[in-house]
């Protein structure tokens, strides 16, 4: 069973959004869910825009109603193990590490035109309560 790590963020950052076909843009979409990019990673293009959270990068990697799930992203010096693409991972993957902090963990990423590691365990993100901003 791998180990996950759980966030309650405000329900905007989870938010689907609509499809407006006046902008023809999703419009209303919260930054947790824009960052889905497991369909990208699967064909080797760069990630959606990630998202931050207490001062670290994340991407969602699925989502399923008010959940998302996500990794952290990091700088490939920080990353202590070896790395992979997608494709290396789903060839050959060690099953101790997957099972220890998920499919993603060690594989290299483009995001803004550079690469990243994915860094597990993997975190959830889930709704919590409403933020208000300060006026000041």
């Amino acid at each position: 069973m791998t180990p996950q790590t759980l966030h309650a963020v405000d329900p905007d950052r989870l938010a689907y959004g609509a499809w407006s076909h006046d902008l023809d843009r999703q419009i209303g979409e919260g930054d947790i869910s824009a960052s889905y990019s497991a369909d990208r990673i699967g064909m080797g293009k760069p990630v959606r825009k990630p998202f931050r959270h207490e001062g670290a990068l994340y991407v969602c990697i699925g989502k399923q109603g008010d959940e998302a799930k996500c990794y952290k992203l990091v700088h490939p010096s920080r990353f202590p193990d070896d790395t992979f693409t997608y494709g290396e991972r789903v060839t050959k993957h060690d099953g101790a590490d997957f099972a220890r902090f998920g499919f993603y963990h060690g594989m290299r990423i483009q995001s803004g035109g550079q690469e990243l590691v994915m860094c597990g365990p993997e975190t959830t993100f889930i709704k919590g309560e409403k933020v208000q901003l300060s006026l000041f």
